[in-house]
């Protein structure tokens, strides 16, 4: 498991690394994503560093970082039903100067993200639906010059609640693996020897066991075999009606076991494929738990220039966090840290597992001292 280490933090504006006040408790580029590693872990052990893009400051981002990210995936495409027909929509949303510039830059990989919107029954259901759609989307790769796609499909399968039918299920796993199987017999434009890939992103368990629609140990193993990576989605787990830390690492712990196994257990061949989602962007919540929301790195630190807040490390979620009031509500914030983040980085390297970063936009920009 992870070295223990001291309580430090970055303070705003700078690399260093402070110690921090003892806890005191608490009541999509949008960006890029990439895996990084404050010992460059990413070179021994991780095959992948994947990340997304969508607005300006995460496009920015992911040139400036291009040479350091072994895969980009902006977030363009969605396909969706119209009538009767499939369409594949999104292409408005390309921007062919960044990926040249991508390109120019370092050999990172553009794979967009692609959600499917359709009700899965009109989708799964029908074989020549399931056709259409890997058709759409292999054609789009091969005419737009991409190197594979990001698939979101399970939270909206899970949604509609198909996935608690076993038919069902076995129809979902089963389109998953023959789209990676076509692109696998595409070789992509920008290097013929290579393949074109699919990286998959999966939701976390809410609770400390597997319901009947959460992806599990046996779809992972169902799928490993075709599917080049997993997006963990380890992040989000507080809202504003239950204030609290954006991933705690027991939390995060529990997730990859539920996946994976018992550490000592862990198969590298499963894990190395595995993703841990790690979040760039916080939450600024009221105390009360009425309301707040995501936070990102410029109103983040413009909260810290104005209330110039002591920052806090709460142990068990592993997180720093600071509390200011404004206009007689109490805010608590929770934001990464050069400290969360090492301490994450060590959890991904225990299991084996590599990482992925959601909205590197919406980060600071010190976090890339961490490559």
């Amino acid at each position: 498991m992870p070295r223990k280490r001291d309580r430090r933090t970055a303070t705003a504006g700078s690399n260093r690394l402070v110690r921090s006040g003892e806890f005191k408790g608490v009541g999509e580029c949008d960006s890029a994503g990439v895996s990084v590693s404050r010992t460059r872990i990413c070179d021994s052990m991780m095959l992948m560093r994947y990340g997304l893009c969508r607005n300006s400051k995460g496009y920015e981002m992911a040139k400036r970082f291009s040479s350091k990210l072994t895969h980009l995936s902006p977030v363009w495409y969605e396909l969706k039903s119209e009538g009767a027909n499939l369409v594949l929509e999104g292409r408005h949303n390309v921007d062919s100067g960044w990926i040249s510039d991508i390109r120019a830059n370092g050999k990172s990989l553009v794979l967009p993200r692609v959600v499917l919107e359709m009700p899965p029954a009109q989708l799964l259901a029908k074989k020549k639906h399931q056709n259409k759609a890997i058709e759409h989307i292999v054609t789009e790769c091969k005419d737009m010059g991409y190197d594979g796609i990001v698939l979101e499909s399970w939270s909206r399968w899970a949604a509609y609640g198909v996935l608690r039918d076993p038919d069902t299920r076995h129809l979902a796993l089963r389109f998953i693996k023959r789209l990676a199987q076509a692109l696998h017999s595409t070789s992509s434009s920008s290097d013929t020897n290579r393949h074109l890939q699919l990286v998959y992103v999966i939701p976390t368990p809410r609770s400390e066991d597997l319901k009947e629609y959460d992806f599990g140990p046996h779809d992972l193993q169902q799928l490993m075999d075709d599917v080049d990576g997993f997006s963990l989605m380890t992040y989000d787990y507080s809202g504003p009606q239950s204030p609290g830390p954006n991933a705690p690492l027991k939390w995060i712990r529990s997730c990859l076991h539920l996946l994976l196994g018992d550490t000592e257990d862990v198969s590298r061949s499963s894990a190395h494929k595995v993703f841990l989602g790690i979040n760039f962007y916080g939450n600024d919540f009221m105390h009360s738990g009425s309301g707040g929301g995501a936070i990102t790195g410029r109103d983040y630190l413009s909260v810290l220039e104005k209330h110039k807040p002591k920052l806090q490390w709460e142990e068990k979620s592993a997180e720093h966090y600071f509390i200011y009031s404004e206009n007689n509500i109490k805010h608590a914030v929770f934001y990464p840290s050069l400290m969360s983040i090492s301490v994450r980085l060590d959890e991904a390297r225990a299991w084996g597992a590599g990482l992925s970063i959601w909205e590197i936009g919406q980060g600071l920009d010190y976090f890339f001292d961490l490559l």
